[in-house]
Parts: C-alpha cells; structure tokens; sequence
C-alpha cells in the first residue's frame, strides 16, 4: 500500500472507529458539520440520555514550559467538561525547568499527566502506555500504527509518551514555517527595495543600515540583533552554525554520511560567532541579551523594537499575534534561510518528523489511567479534532457552498488575540496533546494556517505586497524544498539516558557554551581569539567522544529498527 493510500486508509479507519466507539464516562461525537454550528454529539444516541450522561473527573496536568491559564468560562473546555466529562487543572512552568524537575522527582510529587521529558522518563514517573492504547485507545492505535516502534523507549521497549507533532494524515498543506530561521522584520525588506538576502554578512548589513536610519522605533530605542539562551531554549545561541553549512537542525551535532560530531568547537562555528562579535561592537547586538529570560525576550519582540534574531518561529508565534492584534504588521517577521556563501543550499526547512519525547504522558500517580486514555482517544475523533483545530462553526469559522472552513476577518482577529484566545480556545490541548495533521476526510486543513484558501484571504495587504514583490506564494517560500529525511533523523531527539556519561558530557558542553560564548560575543574584537581558544581548551577538556559515541550508536540503532 502506498504512503498516500495508507494515510488515507489510517483517516478512514479513525473516522470510522469514532463512529463505533463509546467512551465509559466519556463521550464522542459524530455529527456532521453541515448541524448547527459545529455542535457534536457524544458517541450514540443514547449518550444524551438521562441515563447516560457522563461522569465529570477532574485531571490534573504540568506543562513544562510557560503558559496561561485558560478562563473558567473557556468554551472548548466547558464543551469538553459538557460533553466528555474531563477537567483540565494546568499547572505551567514558573521558572527554572531542571529545578521544578528535580523537586518533583525527589519527592516523586507528579500529577496525572505531564508533558515529555526524559529525565521524568529516566526517574520512572511515567507508566507504559502500549497495552493502554491496545486495550482501550482505537483512535491512538490507529493514529500510531505506522510509528509504533519509533515511539519505544531504547533502553526498555515501552511506550511512555504520546508525541504531539509529526503524525501526518491526507495531503501535507504547508503555508506557514515553524522551525529555525534568522528572522528579519518586514520593514526591513520593504524599504530596502525587497533584497534577495543569502548570506549573514548581507542580513548584518541590512539590520545595520535601517537600524541607523531608525534609531528609535515607536519612541523607544531600536535594537538591532536578540539572542534567547535561556533554560532549554538555548537554541538561539548554540544553534545556527550547522544550518549557515547547509546542515538541518540535529541539535548538538553535525552529521556526515551517517557519523555525528560536535560543530561547537570547529571553524565554522568560529567564524558565526565572529560575526555576532563584530555586530556586538558596531551596537547592533542588544545589551540585555544575555541576562533576560524568556518572558523579556518576548516583551521585547511584541514591542516591535527588535530587527532581528536567530530563533525557531514557534518560539515566538504569541510575539507575533500581540504584534498583529496592534496592528503593527509591519514589525513581524519573515525567515531567512542564511548560508556563509552562495554556494551552499540552504537546510532549515525539513520534512515533518515524529516529535519524540514531546507530548503527554500518564504518570505512575495517576488515579485512572484508563480513563485519561480512554479521553485523549476520544479527542482523537474527528470531530473533536476540528473542534480543537478550527473551533466552533458559525462563531470562529465557516464552511462554504464547496464545503471548505473559511473564516471572516474579524475570526481571524480573533485567532490571533491572546485574551480571545484564552477565553475561546483550548491551546495546550492543541499544543501538546496527539493530533491530526495533514488534512481531515473531507479534505480541509487540520489547521486554518495551513488552509491554502484560508491564508490567502488572510494576507493583509502588507504581506500580500512583499511575497507579490518576491514571487513567492507564502513565506515558506523562502525556503529551499526539503530533501527526504535520514531515517535517524533528527540527532536532537536521541534519548542521551540520566546519569549516563554522555549525559554528563552534553551538560558540561551546554555549561560551557553558556558561560564562554557571551564572552567571546562581548569582547574586544581584538580579544575575540583568546575568548575563543580559552572556550574550545575547555571544550577538549571533556570526554567528548562519550557523546558522540552515544549519539553515534543510537543512530545506528534506529537505521537497524526504524528501517524495517
């Protein structure tokens, strides 16, 4: 059966195993779209019933990273409670990851579901969830089936996280890029007569030229280049040397014809970090980027004041939906695939892959772990599914007589408002719970994003300007059309084990950059070579080959088991 045929067949089996399905407790839904506003039913008839109405619990959740609580009147949650009978006690991030971590594991303090992380994997906070799915979970079985054995633990064979990216379903729509790029405001472009920008030394000059001819943006002062390097968003800093090669992001590593090495100490990562050094005295480089945290750094970018930065544009999406809602549309951003030379193609965009070690897992605290799965695989129906994606029809969009979703401008100002959003959405479901991706049998979008009809009604006449003067469709665009991935790909998500050495190595390594490259970045530039060697005699200091054995290993493992 073929790629194609088979996602097919996976949709319709899950469409189907929706109808079939009733959750004890919890109910599904199966009405169609054409019912009023997208009102679903639970699973039979008889589920809205007297006597069958549904059992309300309450689940508890931690979210490794930041994040607002949604209102007490939330609409696809108060559905969810109506309808399936589930309560959503979120607790996010306050601070410093590893720290909540380690507190949480010493006193084995977890609560029902938390996100993925492998040293909860590593501390045995999670419980197998293989016979869960196979016994109760249709929807999930079918949603895995081609990924199964990629979602095993290595070291034991058990399935402890449910990944949340990288299933995909249907025809694959691509209108909008998440991943890493140097971003450069669209005012930038549009002054500059749109310019073809390739290399670094050609993005440094731009940020240059306009943030002299600005100085100040909106009465505050402009600043020219950000860095985030902070807890496990330090991608920012350590990151962009592989892709200015042609490499895609594998994390830590370069990898050639099948073999990782480190990039932190070579030439190439020299020579970026050079170029920031030079930024840095010609006060493009802001001065606070190595001392604030996230919540700064996104302050910064919603203001509009930041010309620039390296990052990964799911980083910073509520940046640029605060941006949007002041109607500052000129201050978002577009990615730039940069390269040191022309010569090179560039390698930011990739094909979708499992997000491993991403998602939700079921905690050996759990009260009900039949019953959280039993839910999660009844959000996997369809129309759940839409609900979580789209919202509800005839308030947050509308199907049209060729029964595509389509929004009005004024939904579409809303999906982009953080307080509509938090009101009327149920984010952290969609962000981190399993999904559909791709498209839904009846050939819509699994986001409006992604809904080509969608999007271009959704340009505003600013953005519509810059992709006509560039000839591009979208801002993806922008970017190169990805090769197939390696089946091992990507290295960052390889499993390094708590407590193992090359764990160890990969901390020191982290410790390292963050202590020696702000020093290398802020020196003199005459001073900038003794920083650097001061940083790669540490760096040769560590058992680097314990890390690069370990990821070197598991790359061979998974072309042995995920090639079959």
């Amino acid at each position: 059966m073929g790629g194609k045929s088979k996602a097919r067949f996976k949709l319709s089996l899950i469409a189907l195993l929706a109808l079939s399905f009733t959750l004890s407790g919890c109910g599904g839904n199966n009405k169609t779209n054409s019912e009023s506003k997208g009102n679903t039913a639970t699973a039979t008839a008889a589920a809205n019933s007297d006597s069958s109405k549904v059992e309300p619990f309450d689940i508890s959740v931690f979210i490794g990273q930041a994040g607002q609580q949604p209102t007490p009147d939330n609409k696809i949650y108060k559905k969810i409670k109506d309808e399936l009978g589930a309560t959503f006690n979120y607790e996010y991030l306050a601070g410093d990851l590893n720290q909540k971590l380690g507190v949480m594991i010493a006193g084995q303090d977890y609560p029902d579901v938390m996100t993925g992380n492998t040293k909860l994997t590593a501390a045995g906070a999670y419980i197998p969830l293989e016979d869960l799915i196979e016994q109760h979970a249709p929807n999930l079985k079918a949603h895995y089936a081609d990924y199964w054995n990629m979602m095993k633990d290595p070291n034991d064979g058990h399935i402890y996280i449910l990944p949340n990216y990288g299933v995909y379903n249907g025809k694959v729509n691509s209108t909008y890029y998440s991943g890493p790029a140097f971003w450069i405001q669209k005012a930038i472009l549009k002054e500059f007569g749109y310019p073809k920008v390739k290399t670094l030394d050609e993005y440094f000059d731009l940020i240059a030229k306009y943030k002299e001819k600005y100085p100040t943006i909106d009465g505050s002062p402009t600043i020219g280049f950000e860095i985030l390097n902070n807890d496990w968003r330090n991608w920012g800093l350590f990151n962009a040397p592989q892709h200015l090669i042609g490499h895609p992001n594998d994390g830590g590593v370069v990898v050639k014809d099948g073999v990782a090495e480190i990039f932190a100490d070579k030439d190439y990562a020299k020579q970026y970090y050079q170029k920031l050094n030079e930024a840095n005295e010609l006060g493009l480089i802001d001065k606070e980027t190595f001392v604030q945290n996230y919540d700064q750094y996104m302050a910064k970018l919603s203001s509009g004041t930041v010309l620039g930065m390296f990052d990964q544009h799911w980083n910073f999406g509520a940046a640029e939906d605060s941006l949007k809602t002041q109607k500052k549309d000129e201050r978002t951003y577009v990615g730039l695939p940069l390269v040191f030379d022309t010569n090179t193609k560039d390698y930011y965009r990739d094909l979708p892959v499992l997000n491993l070690n991403n998602g939700f897992g079921i905690s050996v605290n759990a009260k009900d772990p039949v019953k959280i799965i039993k839910l999660l695989d009844a959000l996997m129906a369809e129309d759940w599914q839409k609900t979580l994606a789209w919202g509800i029809q005839g308030e947050d969009y509308e199907v049209n007589e060729k029964g595509r979703f389509i929004r009005t401008q004024e939904q579409r100002d809303n999906a982009v408002d953080s307080t509509w959003i938090l009101a009327n959405k149920a984010k952290t479901i969609v962000d981190f719970a399993p999904k559909l991706e791709g498209s839904y049998s009846d050939g819509n979008s699994t986001g409006a994003d992604s809904q080509i009809e969608e999007y271009q009604a959704g340009l505003k006449p600013y953005d519509k300007e810059i992709l006509d003067a560039y000839g591009f469709n979208s801002y993806v665009d922008f970017f190169s059309e990805p090769p197939a991935n390696p089946v091992y790909y990507p290295a960052w998500s390889i499993d390094l084990v708590e407590g193992s050495e090359a764990k160890v190595v990969n901390t020191k390594l982290n410790d390292l950059s963050t202590k020696f490259l702000p020093k290398a970045i802020l020196a003199e530039p005459a001073e900038f070579d003794s920083a650097w060697s001061e940083y790669v005699a540490q760096i040769g200091k560590v058992n680097v080959k314990a890390y690069e054995d370990k990821i070197n290993e598991q790359i061979k493992w998974r072309i042995d088991k995920w090639s079959k």
